[in-house]
Formats: C-alpha cells, sequence, structure tokens
C-alpha cells in the first residue's frame, strides 16, 4: 500500500464532490415538475449538505494534519476542487450546468447514478493510496455514497 496521499486529502475533495451533488440536486428539484421527483432531490441535496459536514468533521479529527507542498497558499485545495470537477462533475457537467442542461426527470436520475457510482469508484481507488489505518475514514465515505445511489435506484425504478 501506497502512502502517497493522506486521508485528509480525499476528505478534502469529498468536501468538494458533496458540494457540486448538492448544487445540481437543489438545481434539479427546483427545475422538474413531478413532486416524488422533487422530494427525491431534496433529501439528496440535504444528504449531500449532511454528507458534507460528516467529511468537515471527520477532516477536523485527522490526527495527521497533513499539509501539503503548496507553491503559493490555496494551490493544493483548487487542485482538489479541479480533480473532483473534472472526474466527479467535469466542466462540462458541474452541477449547475448539468441542471440546466438536463429536460427530463429519468435524465436526471441517470446522470445522478452515473454521478454517485463515479463517486464510490474514486473513493474505493482513493482508497489504495493511504495508509491502512487511514482506511476506515475512506470506507465511512463510501457508504455514504452508496445509500445514494441506492436512493436514485429506487426513484429510477418508480418512474418506469
Amino acid at each position: 500500500m501506497s502512502d502517497l496521499f493522506d486521508a485528509s486529502e480525499i476528505l478534502k475533495a469529498a468536501i468538494c464532490i458533496e458540494e457540486n451533488g448538492e448544487v445540481f440536486y437543489r438545481k434539479m428539484a427546483n427545475k422538474l415538475e413531478s413532486q416524488q421527483i422533487k422530494d427525491a432531490f431534496i433529501y439528496l441535496a440535504d444528504e449531500d449538505g449532511k454528507h458534507k459536514k460528516i467529511f468537515e468533521d471527520m477532516l477536523s479529527k485527522e490526527a495527521d494534519n497533513y499539509e501539503p507542498f503548496e507553491s503559493y497558499t490555496g494551490e493544493y485545495m483548487a487542485y482538489l476542487r479541479a480533480y473532483a470537477d473534472e472526474h466527479i462533475f467535469s466542466k462540462e457537467q458541474t452541477g449547475l450546468l448539468m441542471a440546466k442542461k438536463i429536460k427530463t426527470a429519468m435524465e436526471a436520475v441517470k446522470f445522478a447514478i452515473g454521478i454517485e457510482l463515479d463517486s464510490i469508484y474514486y473513493y474505493q481507488e482513493a482508497k489504495k493510496f493511504i495508509p491502512e489505518r487511514q482506511g476506515s475514514t475512506i470506507e465511512k465515505i463510501i457508504e455514504e455514497e452508496r445509500s445514494h445511489y441506492l436512493k436514485l435506484l429506487d426513484v429510477q425504478k418508480a418512474l418506469k
């Protein structure tokens, strides 16, 4: 196992991912007609807000207090935000932009399922690069993302 990353780095990226998710779900909830879909997306937006808080709390408890080398203040956080934007919500697929592009509830749900799966895969891969003793921190993140995925599958079934 490599110690290239620290759990705090992964948590900072998770915070960015959850912020993007919350924006997407709130915008889609305001846009879609179906009350059932609105309710589900409001729930998911609220959950992303809760997840962000969980991750912030986890980050504040990280004992390592890892501080990466930066050429300038804020450089590393900018990198993490860009990574989350590029790989979970790409430049073309930020929560706000996608909410504007998506027209139907089914499109929104399918997109959201993909984002949740990408998040799960990201955290599973990231877990390989942190010290083993920090693995439970990343497992908690994965569990939170799985709950979103399952909720979205229920919403998708209801739309069919």
